[in-house]
């Protein structure tokens, strides 16, 4: 059991999780308003203003791992938790001059900007945040604070209405889970679907209408410190699972149709980027729509493992367990449906844990079918990189292999720049949305960059350190590895 929260936002969402588990295994009430006042007792607040404005957020959480919004938005705004953020995002220091140029004020498209006693003043009624005087004062006397939630947003798509409330563009959204992860006031949620694992489960009549196979990623090696990741594959096998794959499997998989894709491609396209990261692969797509082709084709690793089993056993549903809120958008792509039945996060699944009352330290390990040690490694910054490196060299292709590791959404914005003006000095750009990699990302439980440590250790215990020797055990011929850029 984990018994330190990175945040009291993780926490209240490991509370929310965990007694609406708890409840659905016991067969008792799920009713919001009930479970509300089990997690707020009163009679005082724990987090808020007062006990009904936490009752009334925490209601509303309920609904959503009850009832998940229909439409296919992953990351959405809980109004009611929103804080408003009263910040004033440009302001005017000490450092001002009064400035004969007074440039701040004519660069001011609103008009936002008076002299008053030799110093600007910044009406904050007028001020749109366009940065336009902060960018031409000369004594850099204009200060910026952002946001939490659209400082953590590299891609634009977190605004404020007009009642100073958060709001998602989703036509710039490539729900990676930054602002979900950095919201203070957990305003920001991603779509759960705790409750469709659970009830896929259940329906599965102890696997005999179904056989429900949880596919886990690598990064679940990071997750829970102290406990081994045999034990984890035998917890999740307690709730009821047919049984369980690493995803890293289908890493490997990934690595030899990128090797085999970039020795035949990079010579005509000067250079390629990786495609298991989806948060990535949106943003490339939205923003550089004219380098869509250079995208590797090759599907995620997810779901190159499901297609593998589900060739393997047509009776099979999968349920991928990750860090990743970006892959609840991705199985919903017109391609790649079918593939995948629910995702599942560590943070859910913590919770899940929990409410049955597992002890993961007393369970015996079992395997997850054993991937390579280059495959397990993809679930950090630099793995996807090293592993298609040593599938070239195994695969004996000769071709140069100059790539670039991409450690957050922030240096894949700058490698696509480079890539764009005809600058980019590699030929393949691992892009990974999150910092330090999957280990990082949104819905894990520890971010902490030990995490690579952990991964780092997990993938020397393994079998073999070559990716092909993992494909031997699947006929790789009824395995469709491609996937298929967006529609416009």
């Amino acid at each position: 059991m984990v018994k330190n929260f990175e945040s009291n936002v993780q926490y209240i969402k490991y509370l929310v999780n965990k007694e609406v588990a708890k409840r659905f295994f016991n067969g008792t009430s799920d009713d919001p308003r009930e479970i509300a006042e089990v997690i707020i007792p009163g009679p005082k607040a724990l987090f808020r203003c007062c006990i009904y404005k936490e009752r009334h957020i925490i209601e509303e959480r309920v609904h959503l791992v009850m009832e998940p919004t229909k439409d296919d938005r992953i990351i959405n705004v809980l109004d009611s938790a929103c804080d408003e953020c009263p910040i004033d995002r440009f302001v005017v220091t000490e450092a001002c001059r009064g400035c004969l140029g007074h440039k701040c004020q004519e660069v001011c498209p609103r008009n936002a900007i008076t002299i008053v006693n030799h110093r600007s003043y910044i009406n904050q009624e007028l001020c749109i945040e366009c940065g336009r005087c902060k960018q031409v004062c000369p004594f850099n006397a204009i200060s910026e604070v952002k946001r939490p939630c659209i400082r953590a947003c590299s891609v634009g798509a977190v605004k404020m209405d007009e009642n100073r409330k958060a709001i998602i563009d989703h036509e710039k959204c490539i729900s990676c889970g930054a602002c979900v992860y950095q919201c203070p006031f957990g305003a920001i949620v991603d779509k759960s679907f705790m409750m469709d694992m659970l009830n896929l489960l259940k329906n599965s009549w102890n696997n005999t209408s179904y056989h429900v196979y949880a596919l886990v990623a690598p990064a679940v090696s990071s997750q829970f410190p102290g406990v081994k990741t045999g034990q984890v594959y035998s917890a999740i096998m307690q709730l009821g699972f047919y049984d369980v794959v690493e995803a890293a499997v289908g890493a490997d998989m990934v690595s030899a149709f990128e090797a085999k894709e970039f020795a035949e491609t990079v010579g005509e396209k000067g250079w390629k980027t990786s495609s298991c990261c989806p948060a990535f692969v949106d943003y490339v797509e939205k923003n550089y729509p004219q380098f869509k082709d250079h995208i590797s084709t090759a599907v995620s690793p997810m779901i190159a493992a499901a297609r593998a089993i589900k060739a393997k056993d047509p009776k099979a549903r999968i349920v991928f367990i990750g860090p990743c809120t970006a892959k609840k958008v991705e199985i919903k792509q017109e391609s790649l449906k079918g593939a995948v039945e629910v995702v599942l996060t560590f943070e859910e699944l913590q919770a899940i844990f929990d409410a049955r009352e597992i002890d993961l330290l007393s369970l015996e390990e079992r395997d997850g079918g054993f991937a390579s040690s280059f495959g397990r490694n993809f679930a950090r910054t630099g793995g996807v990189a090293e592993s298609v490196k040593r599938t070239v060299e195994v695969s004996g292709l000769d071709v140069e292999w100059k790539p670039i590791r991409c450690n957050g959404i922030e240096e894949c914005i700058k490698a696509m720049k480079m890539a764009s003006f005809g600058k980019l000095d590699a030929n393949f750009i691992e892009g990974m949305a999150c910092k330090h990699g999957c280990t990082g990302g949104a819905a894990s439980l520890l971010h902490d960059a030990k995490g690579i440590e952990l991964i780092n250790r997990y993938s020397k215990e393994a079998v073999t350190d070559n990716p092909l020797d993992i494909l031997e055990k699947y006929d790789m011929e009824q395995v469709n590895m491609e996937r298929h850029a967006h529609e416009e």
